[in-house]
């Protein structure tokens, strides 16, 4: 297994490719836990006296098997099989471009500044095109708690009364969000670039093992600092038209005032757990990927 993604020479067009499918891995892997994480984030405060909806990770997994069985945990998932391609392609193609523009001599490796730099330029980017199945997937999520009746029958269904409702705008709605969420990129890509340099030193090249430990810590760290940010946004893309005038400045002082600060880690357990098998699976399809392109 060769390291494509730290080569001295990054190559667009071939990151393209080998990040859709990277993210086709990820979303396979960990979306089960994706679902209980924005459960749990947007589930409301319980009445005086009365327990909260979910009591943590394993009630929720209970709750939602024993009411809608493996399903549940698979519910939305068609939006981010669709969206992964374009997100994780569009995060990949830029990361590498980026390393490219930044790279004055081909024979030269990039400085972890350099690296970071990149990242944060990729994150943006990817954030942009995420957001419209991140909101389709949230909505698909959630409704199966909201109590009322089911609105949305999957993700076309979705994606036509959004933008009936709302147009452009209403796909669109978390951008912000997604933005400032995804941010932590560039950190993300200098934890998986330093650790592989670490595994090259060590026994001269890199390995299944060390793509796998290097992409998953790397999933731990992008989230750690993230989950604030993933929290205001599943309540903002998760909520009615019209509830938060201002976006997430209107979510973030509403959950403030309402619960404190420590709902912005609410759901930080699952998503921990996920960060390391889904973001090593990412980095593990992304380097399979590109080792059959430069068979």
């Amino acid at each position: 297994m060769t390291a494509v993604t730290t080569d001295h020479k990054a190559n667009p067009a071939k990151s393209f490719i080998a990040g859709g499918f990277g993210g086709i891995c990820s979303v396979l892997t960990g979306y089960p836990l994706d679902t209980i994480k924005v459960r749990l984030q947007t589930m409301p405060l319980p009445p005086a006296g009365q327990p909260p909806r979910y009591k943590g990770i394993i009630d929720c997994a209970v709750k939602t098997f024993s009411t809608e069985g493996v399903r549940g945990f698979y519910r939305g998932i068609s939006a981010p099989l669709v969206g992964v391609t374009p997100i994780y392609a569009v995060d990949f193609a830029v990361y590498a471009a980026c390393k490219r523009l930044l790279q004055t001599d081909d024979q030269i490796k990039l400085s972890y500044t350099q690296i970071f730099m990149a990242g944060v330029g990729a994150g943006i980017c990817s954030a942009l095109v995420t957001v419209p199945t991140d909101r389709i997937k949230v909505l698909l999520q959630t409704q199966p708690i909201t109590g009322g009746p089911l609105m949305y029958n999957g993700m076309v269904d979705t994606a036509f009364k959004l933008y009936k409702q709302g147009g452009l705008r209403s796909l669109f709605k978390g951008t912000c969000a997604c933005v400032l969420r995804d941010s932590p990129t560039g950190v993300y890509f200098v934890v998986y670039e330093g650790l592989q340099d670490l595994a090259r030193r060590r026994a001269g090249h890199i390995t299944p093992t060390s793509t796998i430990f290097a992409g998953g810590m790397a999933g731990i760290v992008f989230w750690s600092l993230a989950v604030p940010f993933d929290v205001l946004k599943s309540r903002l893309q998760s909520a009615p038209e019209g509830t938060y005038k201002h976006g997430i400045r209107s979510v973030f002082r509403n959950l403030m005032a309402t619960e404190g600060p420590k709902a912005l880690y609410r759901g930080v357990l699952p998503i921990l757990i996920r960060a390391f098998p889904s973001t090593a699976a990412v980095f593990i399809g992304v380097e399979l990927a590109n080792d059959l392109m430069n068979f």
